[in-house]
């Protein structure tokens, strides 16, 4: 009993030092785009499915001038390019616009383009929910 809770905490540490590791990844290219002007970032937690982040440079008039995305169920997943935006307004954004196959995908360019409607309406951007509060979402509903 003691060793298989000592195996599981040691697991739990190295998720946390590698997942670490990936936040630093996206945190360092979040901020190389940032220094070329603003950025519009979508995400969607996919649980015990790939989630997803991406992140687009636009210009003052909210056309996306560069693209970045991540996706995965591991701390392996690392920020890549993702281009095809290009000239696109941030605001025309759709999850229609990415495969089928990349579900959560379309739902972080969904969000970006909901998270700029309202930045630019000022309205408060909402954090979406932790682990713990959609659990309790889906007990409450059981």
């Amino acid at each position: 009993m003691l060793v298989g809770a000592l195996v599981i905490a040691v697991a739990f540490i190295i998720q946390f030092i590698l997942s670490s590791f990936q936040m630093k990844n996206f945190a360092n290219e979040f901020a190389r785009m940032r220094r070329k002007g603003r950025v519009v970032v979508g995400r969607k937690s996919g649980g015990f499915h790939a989630g997803a982040i991406v992140m687009f440079l636009i210009d003052e008039n909210g056309l996306i001038r560069e693209g970045k995305k991540i996706e995965g169920t591991t701390f392996l997943a690392k920020v890549k390019e993702y281009p095809g935006f290009e000239g696109v307004y941030v605001r025309d954004l759709t999850k229609d616009m990415v495969p089928k196959s990349h579900k959560n995908l379309g739902k972080a360019v969904e969000d970006a383009a909901n998270t700029y409607r309202l930045y630019t309406a000022g309205e408060e951007i909402p954090n979406p929910p932790s682990p713990f509060q959609r659990i309790g979402g889906v007990l409450k509903r059981s």
